[in-house]
């Protein structure tokens, strides 16, 4: 029987998959590349911003958090590698025969992740749009964090992006495989709702504004999207993606030897 300074709890666990987060060099690399890219494309794009131009009509969060669309694709493969990069190195073994109980685990994994991207995404969407906002400032795409739309998209693209990113984490627990859980976000992600987009039914249609990339394009707006999800769908549709694939995850780990 284990003595109390050797049983296992949660706050261990937690403190477990902490140090492994931090300590993997991947962590770091691709975290400052997701903040390199929005904050570089943001700004970039506000320097070189004309009023009247093309980009005239777009949402302001949507311009200056253009970098997100490369930064989701980062998070994403650093979700993958948490979970399904046990399962190619072998890690797994070790960390199972700590934690035979298995799930708290994945709990543990999706905590961690979903913290440290939720507030590394909550200071880079403030930090962008307020910098951005030194050349916006005197054109059409001024705005301010007390108007109508902007504090509460970027507390939406914050809390969407790690949405997305633990969907990401969740998948590569159920592939088990870095390679097949990218190609199957991928798919879910962008292949999926453009082939339905291709049928011709309406009903089938509006179902693609609660999948997770349209999901999160709900979010990432001041102005709520005259053809798509309200952000209140948007955030609830991510929400139960991000429990489905994780319970599907949690399940699959129970049954099956790792």
């Amino acid at each position: 029987m284990s003595s109390p300074a050797h049983r296992l709890t949660t706050a261990r666990t937690l403190r477990a998959e902490w140090h492994k987060l931090w300590t993997v060099r991947s962590t770091w690399i691709t975290l400052l590349t997701a903040v390199a890219f929005t904050v570089g494309l943001g700004i970039a794009i506000g320097a070189t911003y004309e009023d009247g131009g093309g980009d005239a009509d777009m949402d302001v969060l949507v311009l200056s958090l253009i970098g997100f669309q490369f930064a989701q694709v980062a998070l994403a493969v650093l979700g993958i590698l948490v979970t399904a990069g046990e399962y190619s190195t072998g890690m797994i073994r070790s960390t199972m025969t700590a934690v035979p109980r298995r799930t708290p685990v994945l709990w543990s994994k999706a905590a961690v992740f979903g913290a440290v991207v939720l507030a590394v995404t909550l200071v880079t969407t403030f930090a962008t749009f307020l910098l951005t906002q030194i050349f916006y400032g005197d054109t059409d795409q001024a705005a301010s964090l007390g108007d109508p739309g902007i504090s509460r998209g970027l507390l939406g693209s914050a809390a969407g992006l790690t949405l997305l990113a633990l969907i990401a984490l969740g998948t590569g627990a159920l592939v088990r495989s870095v390679p097949g859980a990218i190609g199957g976000f991928v798919t879910l992600v962008l292949i999926v709702p453009q082939t339905l987009l291709a049928l011709p039914y309406d009903t089938v249609r509006d179902a693609v504004d609660y999948f997770p990339a349209e999901a999160f394009a709900a979010l990432n707006t001041a102005a709520p999207l005259a053809d798509g999800a309200s952000p209140g769908g948007g955030l609830l549709a991510l929400v139960l993606w991000t429990a489905g694939i994780l319970l599907a995850a949690a399940a699959r780990l129970k049954r099956r030897d790792v």
